[in-house]
């Protein structure tokens, strides 16, 4: 895997920038109607007014009950443990992105890239099928968490106005020169190492009923499965196929592909006995190997091994329309925060919540709720059971916490470095 470290000060946006904008509009609307969050807000001195003015952009409302419903989801839960000093500033800090979305909507209508109903529409049924709950289940959370879907698809539809928006105004980006492409390898030379690591094909069971028509719905079924899988990858059936026919993970439509993953990043996320077995040279690549994590039953296959980190040119495959796509983006997100900063400069803004706080300066305690813990204490559990040719329970080993690192997505290039070592040496 190559690491683009160099490329960091061109890609890095502030905390503010439009990367909050986009994340707290319609994933922070999805965690609270389907988080499973308490309904029930502070109390004491924290309560205010769900009506009450928090701020105004161009004379447009946004109400403290928008305010508390996107602490409530970014807090996913744990919102009745902060103190009133936390969550004064938990509420301004929210209120401010808040202002930011609002500001950059309201230039969205004026540039016409509102999202169409339809469009609206197909946005929400996404989301919902990438929740893993059925409609009934998202339906009922909706409700305990005062949301209505009037609301929701007003949230959605406030998030694709901006990302349509951003669209837009990026588009006037050309693609860098080769001179500007050969000047950024030239300058970021010890960046660009293919890590040792491995490039893994994997069929995942998940025993739990998500309500979108799996075929396993409990730790008994998933093992059948499983062990009827494994007998047909050893009677020859290609991986690939049996991956987009029976895994129940986003990566059987890339036939099971999880793409290069590295040593280090596998540490993350794998089992350490997992890791141990797939960087072993005695372990031969198109093995198979199972393992229980995070609730599910991988089959992982071994599709190719780095022992050792390797230096990777402009001429290796794919390595320079990769540095071409990473400097493209970088230059967008600079144009999109240079767009929003001047947006906000233009705005009339309002912070009534901001001047509330400065008028009354003594009125807010650092004190926490009794009972209440600053910190997680979730730890990972090990030592997790990894026999190679047989599915087990997940409860036949110690499986990884609920809040362990997420495995490697199919679309793993949207979370690693802009430039990856090509896949077939």
């Amino acid at each position: 895997m190559v690491k683009l470290k160099g490329v960091k000060a061109i890609v890095q946006i502030k905390k503010r920038g439009i990367v909050t904008i986009l994340t707290i509009t319609l994933a922070a609307a999805f965690l609270a109607a389907c988080g499973n969050t308490p309904t029930t807000s502070n109390s004491g001195s924290t309560n205010v007014d769900p009506n009450e003015t928090a701020a105004k952009v161009n004379g447009k409302v946004i109400k403290m009950e928008d305010v508390d419903r996107a602490v409530k989801a970014q807090a996913q839960g744990q919102d009745n443990k902060l103190s009133p000093l936390e969550l004064a500033g938990a509420r301004l800090q929210v209120l401010q992105s808040l202002v930011e979305q609002e500001v950059m909507f309201q230039k969205a209508e004026k540039e016409g890239t509102i999202p169409t109903e339809d469009e609206i529409t197909a946005e929400i049924n996404k989301q919902k099928t990438h929740s893993g709950k059925s409609s009934d289940q998202i339906e009922k959370e909706l409700k305990d968490s005062g949301m209505t879907e009037a609301s929701f698809r007003e949230t959605a539809k406030k998030s694709m106005a901006i990302t349509k928006l951003v669209e837009k105004i990026t588009g006037k980006i050309e693609p860098p020169k080769d001179s500007e492409i050969e000047a950024f390898y030239n300058g970021n030379k010890e960046a660009f190492v293919k890590k040792k690591g491995v490039k893994l094909g994997a069929i995942v069971i998940d025993p739990a009923n998500n309500g979108e028509g799996d075929t396993t719905t409990d730790e008994q079924s998933a093992v059948l499965k499983g062990n009827e899988i494994i007998k047909k990858l050893q009677a020859g059936v290609d991986f690939a196929s049996v991956a987009r026919e029976s895994s129940e993970d986003q990566s059987k439509f890339q036939g099971g592909d999880l793409g290069y993953v590295s040593e280090e990043e596998m540490k993350q996320t794998f089992p350490a006995q997992v890791v141990a077995s797939l960087m072993n040279p005695q372990f031969e690549v198109g093995k198979i190997i199972t393992a229980p994590m995070m609730g599910k039953f991988y089959i992982l296959k071994l599709q190719e091994r780095s022992d050792k980190d390797e230096a990777v040119t402009l001429e290796s495959p794919g390595i320079r329309q990769q540095v071409t796509e990473s400097l493209i983006s970088s230059r967008k997100q600079l144009l999109a925060a240079s767009y929003q900063a001047i947006a906000m400069a233009e705005a009339k803004i309002e912070n009534f919540l901001a001047k509330k706080v400065v008028d009354n300066p003594n009125e807010l305690s650092g004190a926490r709720p009794a009972g209440a813990s600053s910190s997680n204490t979730n730890t990972a559990a090990s030592n997790t059971n990894t026999a190679a040719n047989t599915v087990a329970p997940a409860n036949a080993a110690n499986k990884p916490a609920a809040n362990e690192p997420a495995k490697p997505a199919a679309n793993a290039s949207a979370n690693k470095p802009a430039a990856n070592a090509p896949a077939n040496k």
